[in-house]
């Protein structure tokens, strides 16, 4: 795997990513992202979840797609197989979650302008990493040879199974609210699929995810976003289940909070 495309502005904006994960990785050991049941009203916007959430992961959507159609490759069969990945994730991530929370209509929330912030700065960066490397093959490797490589084949199954996951945990959870009170705000405990394991499965499913996506792309900016990803969401987790077993006194003793039969 080269550290460098030998493009500058590609690989000083690589760089920043790392310095940026760097970051996230030494900033959860200090403390969560003030968001979801951790969200402070310190410095919020007031918006409507859904439009919160939008906006946070929109720019994976814009950016990627801009910087892949400025790309030669971009109506290569690998880079357009590699698209297709992007596309199913942040379709997912970008526009179903949002659209699918289930709120009382006029609800509004809290949303931290660093967590906004930092959020859109992260999918701004992600998309235009990944976006233009899969497009303009600074590392001479996305030919369809590629796509029968062990590293893609491998990759793509780690990725679909973590894809699996984080999409089931999450309809697990949305179904948690009751259609006739989408708004209530009462926690419950979620049971079935990954959840009768780990009490974040859809953090789980995100971090397999995200491993898979580095192994079938076999580049930095996968990296990058795997670091992030674990930089965040570990000690999340960990926060979450202790929060867990504190609120509810019949939380079930056998889950682990992000490991099954591990940890």
């Amino acid at each position: 795997m080269n550290w460098y495309t030998g493009n500058t502005t590609y690989d000083t904006v690589l760089a920043i990513g790392f310095a940026f994960a760097a970051f996230v990785l030494i900033g959860g050991l200090f403390g969560q992202s003030p968001y979801g049941r951790f969200a402070t009203a310190k410095l919020g916007l007031n918006l409507n979840p859904r439009l919160g959430w939008w906006l946070m992961e929109i720019p994976a959507t814009v950016v990627f797609a801009v910087c892949f159609l400025a790309g030669p490759n971009r109506f290569e069969p690998t880079a357009l197989v590699l698209a297709a990945i992007w596309v199913l994730h942040y379709g997912n991530r970008g526009w179903f979650f949002p659209l699918s929370i289930r709120q009382v209509p006029g609800k509004r929330g809290s949303f931290n302008i660093s967590v906004l912030a930092m959020g859109m700065f992260v999918t701004a960066l992600h998309g235009y990493l990944n976006g233009t490397l899969f497009s303009h093959d600074y590392l001479d490797r996305y030919d369809t040879d590629w796509l029968t490589d062990p590293r893609f084949l491998i990759g793509l199954v780690v990725y679909l199974c973590g894809f699996a996951l984080l999409v089931h945990s999450e309809s697990i959870v949305r179904n948690l609210r009751d259609k006739n009170d989408p708004g209530a705000t009462e926690y419950k405990i979620p049971y079935g699929g990954g959840f009768r394991f780990v009490t974040s499965p859809t953090y789980l499913g995100e971090l397999i995810a995200w491993t898979g996506f580095a192994i079938l792309t076999w580049a930095l900016p996968g990296v990058v976003i795997l670091l992030i990803t674990v930089g965040n969401l570990v000690p999340r987790a960990f926060a979450t289940h202790r929060w867990y077993r504190e609120k509810f006194a019949d939380y079930p003793a056998e889950r682990k909070a992000l490991i099954p039969f591990v940890i």
